[in-house]
């Protein structure tokens, strides 16, 4: 983002404080962005490192978006969190968009070892913006790719969570690359909340996760990136240095984390916090009971 307001720099802070204020002895601070799979996958390193180490945890999960908790992890006031790895080098580290899975791991694996932050081994799924309309107009349309749907658009009302219209691998390059124009500029709204307004025929085009569960449950239509638009989207941990040197068994018992994580798994594990209203602490632990 180009700059944070006044308002996201007070939240900011607050949180931060708020962090701090929570730091004690042997404890490991463990944060999350504001979405399901952000405060599963927090959950997950949390419960990883208490079965394996005699490390305390402390949870700070739904904190807010991307630059919140890149600023809380700069400011020492996280150990660590999960990044996806396009999301790091597109809005964080304000590079363009490049589609190689392994050269975005290694370039901003590379960033950010020179200030201080270790990206460990990913955790082998990819979270991919998912351009999104209802299966019913999929299917009464015939359409099946981004490109197919730019003759439609002028008619339909678009929504999108306020970080998609900000980053660099966001609307404004979508727009230009597939051509789309909508009814109106498009309604900036919580990125959890967009998935029912599409249910709901309250608009009729979001950007979603494609390992979001609603995706299944509300009967919604992932298009294809056919111009492969986004770059990957890896989910990885990623820990200050001085932590990991002061705990040097924590980068080993992360790393164990590494490959155990597929989409369709990923898909489940939302699935199972928005739809069925399991707890997340259940499911991360029921996973982790499964061998991973």
């Amino acid at each position: 983002m180009k700059r944070i307001s006044k308002t996201a720099a007070a939240l900011l802070l607050g949180v931060l404080l708020q962090v701090g204020a929570c730091r004690s002895g042997e404890s490991i601070v463990i944060g999350s962005k504001n979405f399901t799979e952000q405060v599963i996958l927090g959950e997950l390193l949390a419960q990883q490192i208490e079965n394996l180490t005699e490390l305390q945890v402390v949870r700070r999960l739904n904190l807010g978006g991307t630059f919140i908790c890149d600023q809380a992890l700069r400011a020492g006031e996280l150990d660590g969190y999960v990044e996806y790895t396009g999301t790091a080098y597109t809005a964080i580290l304000k590079n363009e968009p490049i589609r190689d899975p392994e050269e975005v791991y290694q370039r901003v694996k590379e960033d950010y070892a020179k200030q201080g932050m270790e990206w460990l081994l990913p955790l082998g799924f990819n979270n991919t913006f998912a351009i999104l309309i209802r299966s019913e107009d999929a299917r009464r349309l015939g359409l099946r790719t981004i490109s197919e749907i730019a003759p439609h658009t002028p008619n339909w009302l678009a929504a999108f969570g306020y970080e998609f219209i900000e980053r660099a691998d966001g609307f404004e390059g979508l727009s230009e690359t597939y051509n789309l124009k909508f009814a109106e500029p498009p309604r900036v709204m919580e990125l959890g909340l967009t998935y029912r307004a599409l249910a709901n025929e309250r608009v009729d085009l979001i950007a979603g996760d494609s390992t979001n569960g609603l995706i299944a449950a509300l009967d919604l239509f992932m298009l294809e990136d056919d111009k492969g638009y986004f770059p990957p989207y890896d989910g990885v941990p990623v820990f200050r240095r001085q932590t990991l040197e002061q705990y040097p068994q924590l980068r080993e018992v992360l790393n164990g984390l590494g490959g155990t994580i597929n989409e369709v798994q990923m898909r489940k594990m939302n699935s199972q916090v928005d739809e069925e209203r399991r707890s997340v602490r259940e499911v991360v632990a029921e996973f982790l009971a499964g061998g991973h």
